[in-house]
């Protein structure tokens, strides 16, 4: 066997930083991508313009309660609570809207731009490009997630004063250990959407359209959101993926109530698993002829 075979027969690594390096330099280049992010860093702006205009004649400003009514209650005593607030705002659609259509078109979109069998025979591999556009979309995930919290903090920082950091629980932490908590809710939010981004990579390799795979992704997580709502469905809520993503404002409690995080997360690791799983043996069986 020559010298020449010996390196065409060499198995290829699964993983290969240059690939998703320019993945993920690719992805957000792109406009749509760009402008994504601008919405997401614009919906803490507005919130935080609201809630000033809202107390800034004497109104309410104080309360208690749970979850995101908590957080808009204290905005205006320390202006990092409007990271909670945005996140707890931009969760529900913002958020997983934005990894719907990025998963959503990840492959989706080479097909229908023409792009994908080049990529598979040049030399990719299809599970490895497989797990490079799924770690793409996770890192988009948290990238969005930042870019909200980072723009929330910089209008809290602007509008509102900042100090120590009152929980739902009623004990006060210093500033800094606030925005370690910020930051560790931040990346929880970001491992909340990765149930949603097995799903976008799943539906994307069902089609070679890449609007209808997004639009199927978005619409389904509308759906989803719904189901979530509606009483008579108890039973099977706990099992759908955005059932536990507000459970980040557990972080703000001492001591941290690790239930339904734990679940949450759990929660989004199955999805993945399946969805995952399910896109891979669909995305290497595949007959890609464009």
């Amino acid at each position: 066997m020559s010298q020449a075979e010996g390196v065409l027969r060499r198995p290829r690594p699964l993983w290969s930083l240059g690939l998703l390096r320019s993945e993920i330099t690719m992805t957000f280049r792109r406009w749509r991508t760009l402008a994504l992010l601008a919405v997401l860093a614009g919906v803490p702006v507005l919130v935080g313009i609201a809630v000033k205009i809202e107390t800034g004649d004497g109104g309410p400003g104080g309360g208690g309660g749970q979850g995101g009514p908590a957080f808009i209650s204290q905005v205006t005593h320390n202006g990092l609570f409007l990271v909670f607030t945005s996140l707890a705002v931009t969760l529900p659609f913002f958020l997983p809207m934005s990894i719907g259509v990025i998963a959503g078109d990840s492959l989706a979109g080479e097909a229908h731009g023409g792009t994908l069998r080049y990529l598979l025979v040049a030399p990719a591999g299809r599970t490895r490009l497989l797990l490079v556009k799924y770690a793409t979309t996770l890192t988009f995930c948290l990238v969005a997630t930042l870019v909200v919290a980072l723009s929330a903090l910089i209008t809290g920082a602007l509008l509102f004063p900042l100090g120590e950091v009152t929980l739902l629980s009623g004990t006060s932490i210093s500033f800094g250990e606030g925005l370690l908590r910020a930051l560790a809710i931040a990346v929880v939010v970001a491992l909340s959407l990765i149930g949603v981004a097995a799903v976008g990579l799943f539906i994307s390799a069902l089609t070679s359209s890449g609007i209808a795979a997004m639009a199927t992704t978005v619409g389904l997580l509308i759906t989803v959101q719904i189901l979530d709502t509606i009483p008579q469905l108890s039973a099977v809520q706990p099992y759908l993926f955005p059932h536990y993503w507000l459970s980040f404002a557990d972080l703000l409690r001492d001591p941290v109530y690790w239930d339904q995080l734990q679940k949450n997360l759990g929660l989004q690791a199955l999805y993945a698993a399946v969805f995952g799983s399910a896109a891979w043996a669909r995305f290497t069986t595949r007959d890609i002829t464009a």
